[in-house]
């Protein structure tokens, strides 16, 4: 079953002033991973999240996206320490679409109660690899999907394709949610659904194991990157249902072995 995979990131004796700054650098290595290098949209909320936000800015996709420093910089504006920072951003991972499936993603996010909920983007036109499976597009746009070699008005899909998502990056105040942050990690990194690390609705084969691998290798790459680049002191990779990512990994990858 899918589940919601977090990494949790904290600072010794962080204040919170330099929040924005470790926010900025967390940010900064989706980039270089997988990741857009601008940011979708942020939101401050306040005091817990059943709270409505009082900053929201959608800034877009692409060149419309925004620069960390700048999306950093215009949250944190309303510096509390019973408020939380979300930035949202986009990262792209291995997926596989299944033969007949039809093309039905909406082209704009939805937003958590009226801000972020849904954790895939359209992906822009694609191309087809050598081996036949299918690559994305460098130039993103807002636009579905296309596949090459198929009609205009073939909405089937198959093989292989980098999907966008997106990942919410949450920078806790030391009071919001009466102090989440000892659980929750100061700054905590949402990816969404585990389901692209695991595949356990795709048959295994060799060539689904490889592109699992890869997966796996950009998210460690990616933890490892924002650890040390923002100078945290302690790490954790963990789900919503409390299942090891690392264990349901080596059993799955063990089918094909």
């Amino acid at each position: 079953m899918a589940d919601t995979l977090y990494l949790s990131l904290w600072y010794p004796n962080l204040r919170l002033a330099a929040l924005g700054d470790k926010l900025f650098q967390v940010l900064g290595e989706f980039g270089a991973h997988g990741g857009e290098k601008r940011v979708y949209a942020a939101t401050a909320w306040p005091i817990n999240w059943n709270e409505s936000p009082v900053f929201q800015r959608i800034y877009g996709r692409g060149e419309r996206g925004a620069e960390p420093r700048r999306a950093v910089g215009e949250a944190l504006e309303l510096l509390h320490d019973d408020y939380a920072y979300e930035f949202q951003i986009g990262w792209s991972l291995w997926e596989f679409e299944q033969e007949g499936r039809t093309e039905d993603r909406s082209t704009t996010p939805s937003l958590r109660s009226g801000f972020a909920q849904d954790d895939r983007l359209s992906s822009g036109p694609s191309t087809r690899s050598p081996e036949g499976e299918l690559a994305p597009d460098n130039n993103l746009n807002a636009g579905a999907s296309q596949r090459s070699g198929l009609a205009p008005d073939d909405n089937l899909l198959r093989g292989w394709v980098k999907q966008s998502r997106l990942a919410r990056v949450t920078g806790y105040g030391p009071l919001f949610d009466d102090g989440a942050y000892e659980q929750e990690g100061q700054i905590r990194i949402d990816f969404g659904s585990d389901a692209a690390f695991l595949l356990e609705e795709t048959e295994l084969s060799p060539t689904a194991a490889r592109h699992v691998e890869e997966n796996v290798r950009q998210l460690v790459e990616l933890a490892g990157a924002v650890e040390k680049v923002s100078g945290a002191t302690a790490r954790l990779l963990w789900s919503e249902l409390g299942e090891s990512l690392a264990q349901r990994l080596a059993a799955r990858l063990g089918a094909v072995n």
